[in-house]
């Protein structure tokens, strides 16, 4: 292994032991990307494994999304799985028009050398939440059809892991797949249904932090902050405008940073086509921020439900802060959040990684 860039002469890098050890469910989609590629730039964080669910995509493709960037990031060998291919109760709906017919935007990466995993999903998780109990923190990116298939297999879940981070929901907030209901919940509300009722009445560290539209949209990504994340890499500033063409590529010596940045280009044009401006909510990258304990923010606990049978409103999350409803806590919603500083951890960060990857020494990160 290279030594740390900045290391005194004569040192050797040395691995920190995981302050972190991550299971991550993901659908991978342009923001689980700069979600994961950030967990792969942090030296104190492990990714146990990596579960993949239908939701912007089929669950194969992100299955094959999620190989092909752990091997662009230099990170080969962290198991990856397939799970739920269908919601529980639900038809599938997938985002094409969103994340790209991929679910990488205008990336295009090569077909992964390392297999998806044998293992399903849920067995995963069952298993590797038993084999370290309090050791694991949870992160799910996308609908929560494999983690409620779990809980359904081993009920004790909440209490065998560290921790639970959602990104899902919104709470009197307008949605973003209908006027009241967020994407990940709206794929699979029952499941989503599910995992709630699980955590009700659980001690308050055990309760799932979650992170609802209303905090993750305020995670905006610029054309500046792509042109920072360029610089961070050593590959010179990453110009991506609204007066250039829609789907122009990245010409970046950085592959890491050429390859988010097509993804992002694609997500950009998304949001300024539905009048949102040139801009993308980087949801996932804030969740994974915040479940490694790198971005301040704040919680307020509540007793979350899911609106499962009505025609107008499935999918739709419902918080009662107040008690009005009687019934224990079970979740603790993220109630505000710093996206100043998030930006500056991603960018220092991923940058730190891109740097790396163009000179095959270990990332040096703060």
């Amino acid at each position: 292994m290279a030594p740390i860039p900045g290391a005194d002469a004569g040192s050797r890098s040395v691995v920190p032991a995981p302050a972190h050890t991550i299971l991550m469910d993901v659908d991978t989609g342009i923001d689980d990307a700069l979600a994961l590629v950030y967990l792969l730039s942090r030296p104190e964080v492990r990714l146990q494994a990596i579960t993949c669910t239908a939701g912007n995509v089929g669950a194969r493709q992100v299955a094959l999304n999620t190989l092909a960037l752990l091997e662009l990031c230099g990170r080969p060998g962290i198991e990856v799985a397939t799970g739920a291919e269908v919601p529980l109760e639900i038809p599938l709906v997938t985002t094409e028009e969103t994340h790209g017919p991929q679910g990488i935007g205008h990336a295009e990466l090569p077909a992964p050398a390392q297999q998806i995993s044998p293992r399903h999903a849920v067995d995963v998780w069952v298993e590797e939440v038993r084999a370290h109990p309090g050791e694991i923190t949870g992160l799910i990116t996308g609908p929560l059809t494999n983690f409620a298939l779990a809980l359904r297999r081993e009920p004790e879940l909440p209490m065998l892991l560290k921790g639970l981070v959602i990104m899902g929901g919104s709470f009197y907030y307008q949605g973003n797949t209908t006027p009241t209901a967020e994407w990940n919940v709206s794929v699979d509300p029952h499941a989503a249904r599910e995992v709630f009722a699980a955590y009700r009445g659980l001690p308050e560290d055990k309760l799932p932090v979650v992170c609802a539209l209303e905090t993750t949209e305020r995670i905006e990504m610029l054309p500046d902050h792509l042109r920072r994340l360029g610089e961070a890499s050593g590959a010179g500033p990453e110009l991506v405008l609204p007066e250039q063409p829609e789907g122009l590529r990245s010409t970046s010596a950085s592959p890491l940073v050429a390859c988010l940045s097509d993804a992002i280009r694609f997500y950009m044009e998304f949001h300024r086509l539905y009048g949102q401006g040139y801009v993308a909510h980087m949801h996932d990258a804030f969740a994974a921020c915040a479940a490694v304990a790198r971005t301040p923010f704040t919680t307020r606990l509540a007793t979350v439900d899911v609106e499962t049978c009505s025609p107008l409103l499935i999918g739709t999350t419902v918080a009662d802060f107040r008690g009005l409803w009687a019934l224990l806590p079970n979740a603790r919603i993220v109630a505000s959040n710093n996206p100043e500083h998030c930006f500056e951890e991603l960018i220092s960060s991923v940058g730190a990684l891109a740097r790396w990857s163009m000179s095959s020494g270990p990332p040096a990160t703060g």
